[in-house]
């Protein structure tokens, strides 16, 4: 069941759950995209091919908002925010450990190996390597773990994953970024909790929320 989180004539704000692709792969397997459309198609009677913009992705272990626009005019206006660093993206990782700052600022330089599918993290500019950007707080640790709240300032593949397990922080469950563990279903501790933007007219500020589907 698609659960909808925010939606004017322009744009829709659904709930992606781990383990789910945003956009269709070679698996073949069901995707986002696929859901909203259906869900649109059906809502609004609609005959023939529904137009649904990609705005943005989340890595497929990942949860939480995912922003479609429903019109072209939608994924101009919302493209451009975007490229223009006007949302805000917060999330929140469950990580192994406690950190030694409450909050800091964590800057890397970052290299995405496509075949093997995996960021690598360097401290200072490398040639390849994206510049990389995102502030953290730390929510609540039991000593074990902590649970954070990031908020973006680049948008770079495995950005958080990466940057993280770097710190020596990986993400539950983040086998790939050095977890001890995976999780049950697969998924890592990680969520996109809030998206917040200038609607396609008018300008108003919306802000698509949701709780992580992890607790500490």
């Amino acid at each position: 069941m698609l659960k909808v989180l925010y939606e004017d004539n322009h744009l829709i704000a659904v709930f992606k759950p781990a383990g789910v692709l945003v956009q269709g792969d070679d698996t073949g397997d069901k995707c986002l995209m696929d859901e909203v459309k259906e869900y649109i198609k059906e809502k609004y009677n609609k005959p023939g091919q529904v137009f649904l913009g990609l705005l943005h992705r989340l890595d497929r272990p990942v949860s939480g908002v995912v922003l479609f626009a429903k019109t072209s005019k939608g994924a101009a206006r919302l493209s451009e925010q975007i490229r223009t660093h006007q949302v805000q993206k917060t999330y929140q990782a469950l990580v192994e450990g406690k950190l030694k700052k409450e909050k800091g600022t964590l800057i890397n330089w970052l290299r995405k190996d496509e075949q093997k599918n995996k960021t690598t993290v360097f401290d200072e500019d490398r040639k390849d390597a994206l510049y990389a950007e995102l502030d953290y707080k730390v929510i609540k640790t039991d000593g074990q773990n902590s649970l954070l709240e990031i908020n973006l300032k680049t948008g770079r593949p495995h950005q958080i994953r990466s940057q993280l397990a770097h710190l020596g922080h990986p993400i539950i469950g983040d086998l790939k970024y050095g977890a001890k563990y995976a999780n049950p279903d697969k998924s890592i501790s990680l969520c996109s909790t809030s998206f917040t933007f200038e609607t396609a007219t008018g300008g108003e500020t919306k802000t698509a929320t949701v709780e992580p589907p992890f607790k500490l």
